[in-house]
């Protein structure tokens, strides 16, 4: 039985313009890889299965059918469709164990974008409650920074679902690089060495830590939603900035320590 992986389907796709291709026709009982029925669906590009194998056909050869309008020619002739699935079939009603994954596009609800999703959700719980701690500390001016923080994890969640690229940005001030730079020389720039977080040095600090370990387990969802075949990543932009975003959080809580918030 065959078994296309998602290298194979770069080394076809290579001479086309991906934007172009809608459809990927195989012969029933050829076999994708989870990496590469992702780069299809990261590709908005249907997997249609149709016949049998033809055995005087070499079972890796594949049909490739670049279809101009998708929704009239795929639809059957009994009644439209609203919904696609990636395993290139359409139904007419959304499953309750179903949930969309772009468009009218259809996955399971443990999809790992969809993993991902929910934890950028959870992510934004726990800054509003943060916020709420620090505003009973009369840290104005940290539920502040909290606040630009929320609303750049929204922004995160928006380049996801509708696939645009995170740009250079800037968080409190600092560039990327800049937030690297001091979470990584502390010393430098708030004249303190690396620590470990305790609690006698205050709610704020215990806090904000959560915030930073959060941050963490979301890159590493993030990086099990878009992990290729061979260990690289698709979207590495959003895992970078969730990187960067940690180390912001480790960066707040050295201000704390120096008094930066103090009312």
């Amino acid at each position: 039985m065959a078994v296309i992986t998602e290298n194979e389907l770069r080394k076809q796709f290579r001479n086309q313009k991906l934007k172009d291709i809608e459809v990927y026709e195989v012969p029933k009982g050829v076999i994708l890889t989870p990496s590469a029925k992702s780069f299809l669906i990261e590709h908005k590009i249907e997997l249609r299965y149709v016949g049998a194998p033809d055995a005087s056909t070499p079972q890796k050869e594949v049909k490739l059918q670049i279809t101009k309008n998708v929704d009239s020619e795929q639809e059957p002739i009994e009644g439209k469709k609203r919904f696609r699935t990636m395993y290139g079939g359409f139904l007419e009603t959304k499953p309750e164990h179903m949930t969309h994954l772009y468009g009218n596009m259809l996955v399971f609800k443990d999809h790992p974008r969809i993993i991902f999703r929910g934890k950028l959700d959870s992510l934004e719980t726990k800054i509003l409650e943060a916020q709420i701690s620090c505003s009973k500390l009369n840290m104005t001016k940290l539920v502040d920074d909290l606040e630009e923080i929320l609303l750049f994890i929204r922004k995160i969640v928006r380049c996801e679902v509708l696939n645009e690229s995170i740009d250079d940005f800037q968080l409190l001030g600092m560039t990327p690089k800049e937030l690297r730079e001091q979470s990584h020389f502390p010393k430098k720039y708030f004249g303190l060495e690396h620590f470990q977080p305790s609690y006698d040095m205050g709610e704020a600090v215990v806090v904000i830590n959560a915030l930073r370990t959060w941050t963490r387990e979301t890159e590493l969802f993030a990086y099990q939603a878009f992990k290729k075949e061979h260990g690289s990543a698709e979207r590495e932009d959003i895992i970078r900035t969730l990187n960067r975003l940690s180390s912001l959080f480790w960066i707040i809580m050295f201000r704390i320590r120096v008094g930066h918030y103090n009312s």
